[in-house]
């Protein structure tokens, strides 16, 4: 894998496997991984992480993690929003001229490294 200058990546989703398989492969594209399995862990502490990409979970044990989203892409600019279920569901108001990519679990590794490629 190419090497990518160091960005962050936060994941926000009460599956601990999930976010564990996660940060372990997006490690070896040189991301520095954050892992959260709450609305409540994440907050405030990712607008201090600040990260380039956001993993968001929708149905979270303390809320909807979609609910987020435009607040999220609000205060973090430049964050590339990727919203994720296990169900399909209706996406989120965005704030305008912003955009999310939703993907529906299981997540296909070779898409990820896809998605992870044009970055």
């Amino acid at each position: 894998m190419e090497n990518l200058t160091t960005k962050k990546i936060v994941i926000i989703d009460d599956e601990i496997d999930w976010c564990l398989l996660m940060k372990s492969h997006l490690s070896k594209w040189s991301y520095n991984v954050h892992c959260f399995h709450s609305l409540q862990d994440a907050f405030p502490a990712i607008f201090d992480i600040k990260p380039d990409i956001l993993f968001l979970d929708n149905n979270l044990p303390d809320g909807t993690g979609w609910d987020k989203a435009a607040e999220l892409m609000e205060k973090i600019p430049g964050i590339q929003l990727n919203l994720i279920s296990a169900f399909r569901s209706h996406l989120p108001q965005l704030p305008s001229k912003k955009s999310a990519r939703l993907w529906e679990k299981p997540i296909s590794i070779k898409d990820l490294d896809a998605y992870l490629s044009a970055r």
